[in-house]
């Protein structure tokens, strides 16, 4: 574990092939909270994994713009079965 980035409060999702790491993490000066959400994906040869900083000064947008999301996507879900 780095020593200046500490993770404070950790959080996992497996989803299949999928894992995603939803960490909270210490900045180096201030002290400050910022998350990672990290996801790794595995195939038969190896593993891809892609990382994306949230700062606490864009919680609120990125919870805000991420339930639109996740609300639309629920609602406006299309059954591929005939009626």
């Amino acid at each position: 574990m780095d020593k200046y980035n500490q993770e404070v409060f950790t959080r996992v999702v497996k989803a299949g092939r999928r894992t995603y790491f939803i960490d909270v993490r210490t900045t180096k000066g201030a002290g400050d909270h910022y998350i990672t959400i990290t996801e790794i994906k595995r195939n038969e040869t190896d593993s891809e994994k892609f990382k994306i900083f949230l700062y606490k000064e864009d919680f609120d947008k990125f919870l805000i713009a991420l339930t639109d999301s996740i609300n639309f996507a629920k609602n406006n879900f299309k059954s591929n079965e005939s009626n």
